[in-house]
């Protein structure tokens, strides 16, 4: 399934428009349709994860799990993992984990001092 989809179906499971996401999110209006054609920023795509709480790598198609659950796996089975899903990605891909993962630890650490 395509990004863009991917996005109107959990648009269609929250009962929002992608209208409501881009101001939501403060995209620019028609951004997630244009994804179409071209590939959105890593921060961007983050920020998309971030509001329907999925992996970023579910929004890419790449894993039907919507979040990578670690709960309970041991240490080395969740090195394997991330092991697994970074040795197949492209540059590109690299960029928006990394994005993706400098995202969610400043926002664990912003609700961590809650």
């Amino acid at each position: 399934m395509s990004l863009v989809k991917t996005i109107k179906m959990l648009c269609d499971e929250r009962k929002v428009t992608f209208a409501e996401v881009e101001r939501e999110i403060a995209i620019s209006n028609g951004q997630i349709r244009r994804w179409d054609n071209a590939s959105p920023k890593s921060e961007t795509l983050s920020k998309v994860a971030d509001y329907f709480h999925v992996s970023t790598d579910f929004l890419l198609g790449r894993t039907d799990q919507r979040y990578l659950d670690l709960k309970n796996t041991t240490e080395s089975d969740a090195d394997k993992k991330l092991h697994e899903i970074i040795s197949g990605l492209n540059d590109q891909e690299k960029e928006f984990l990394i994005a993706a993962l400098d995202n969610t630890l400043q926002l664990a650490k912003s609700l961590a001092k809650k």
